[in-house]
């Protein structure tokens, strides 16, 4: 008697389908950016039809914003791998920062969370997605810091803000193509200024 082909469960299938379309969407966003990217070649590219695209997403914009969300988690898992072992808060914060540049310098990651997400989703949008993920990490590092008087006590949610925007910039340099090294040295020269005198 022949085995009968176990079926895969449909949560199973359902998760398969929608990291498939993520990919696509991302490999296509990448290589043409959003305005360019039609969900006709997107569904070609995943090998699945428009009606699997539009089970689990209302519309492209909506897809766009499940690759960022998808890249942003991405960088905020290598931040927290990377500051897992770091020997204070201070040190986290380097470590962060470093991880931060290097997770960023993956293939059309500066262009979809620095560029196309800000204008396809919104600054506001793309705020809240960075406060689930390497904003939170940046943010909990800074107070850290500063509870462990390894900081000057300072506001911590506008000095993220500004941190943040120097690390993107650095981000997007690198990106083009410059030389990361001096951009992490600058970097870690600021975050080291921010220590109190001993």
């Amino acid at each position: 008697m022949q085995d009968t082909p176990t079926r895969r469960p449909n949560r199973e299938r359902s998760d398969e389908s929608q990291a498939k379309l993520i990919a696509a969407a991302r490999k296509l966003f990448v290589e043409k950016g959003y305005a360019a990217t039609g969900t006709p070649e997107i569904v070609a590219e995943a090998r699945l039809t428009r009606g699997a695209l539009y089970h689990h997403f209302a519309d492209k914009q909506a897809l766009f914003r499940a690759v960022v969300e998808r890249e942003a988690a991405a960088v905020a898992a290598a931040i927290e791998h990377n500051t897992a072992t770091s020997a204070s808060a201070f040190s986290a914060l380097t470590d962060g920062g470093k991880a931060f540049l290097n997770a960023m310098a993956d293939r059309g990651r500066a262009r979809l969370l620095l560029l196309e997400g800000p204008a396809i989703l919104g600054r506001r949008t793309m705020d809240e997605i960075d406060m689930h993920h390497g904003g939170r990490t940046l943010l909990e590092g800074l107070k850290e810091a500063m509870d462990e008087k390894d900081m000057i006590p300072m506001p911590a949610e506008p000095l993220a803000a500004l941190i943040s925007a120097a690390f993107d910039r650095a981000a997007l340099a690198i990106a083009e193509g410059e030389d990361p090294k001096p951009y992490h040295e600058v970097l870690e020269t600021l975050l080291t200024r921010l220590r109190p005198e001993i």
